[in-house]
């Protein structure tokens, strides 16, 4: 999506068509998450969750999270990794109505979208200047990301250590 905004952004493809095919796909793959939640069940989440790290105890705190905020969530989780993956099962695990699920999802999908559209078509505009600047400042910017990626992870692996002794 982003990279077909910069795109986009030079000349390239069409800015409307883009947002729409974005929107569009995004919708219709949390409902296929919705519908495998709800039709799928806590079986499937059984069966399988643990190979996309969602254990019984994590699905528990969901399910009652989404009890009090359900719809906010639905709506904010796009723009949190992991979650963005996981809220359209969720939702259909704590049996949340599928028509304020699809008007949260669809909320939260244009927001999305119009957010990295919006971006990327801008520096697809703008980007014989951004350009030099990526370049020289590149491998920098390699290093920084590997840094926080590493912190990230033994931010994470700390905190289930600290769980599991709990």
């Amino acid at each position: 999506m982003i990279a077909a905004a910069v795109y986009a952004g030079t000349g390239q493809l069409n800015i409307v068509v883009v947002a729409v095919i974005a929107f569009l796909a995004a919708v219709t793959g949390d409902n296929l998450g919705y519908a495998i939640g709800r039709f799928g069940g806590h079986r499937l989440v059984d069966r399988y969750g643990r190979y996309v790290l969602l254990t019984e105890a994590r699905i528990a705190r969901a399910e009652a999270f989404f009890g009090r905020h359900g719809g906010k969530i639905v709506s904010v989780s796009r723009f949190i990794e992991g979650m963005r993956q996981a809220n359209g099962i969720i939702a259909g695990l704590a049996d949340m109505s599928w028509r304020r699920f699809l008007a949260f999802n669809a909320l939260g999908a244009a927001l999305w979208v119009g957010a990295w559209v919006s971006l990327g078509d801008l520096a697809g505009q703008h980007l014989s200047t951004l350009s030099p600047v990526v370049q020289s400042f590149g491998l920098y910017l390699l290093a920084a990301t590997v840094v926080l990626i590493t912190a990230l992870v033994a931010r994470h692996m700390l905190g289930r250590r600290s769980a599991d002794r709990q």
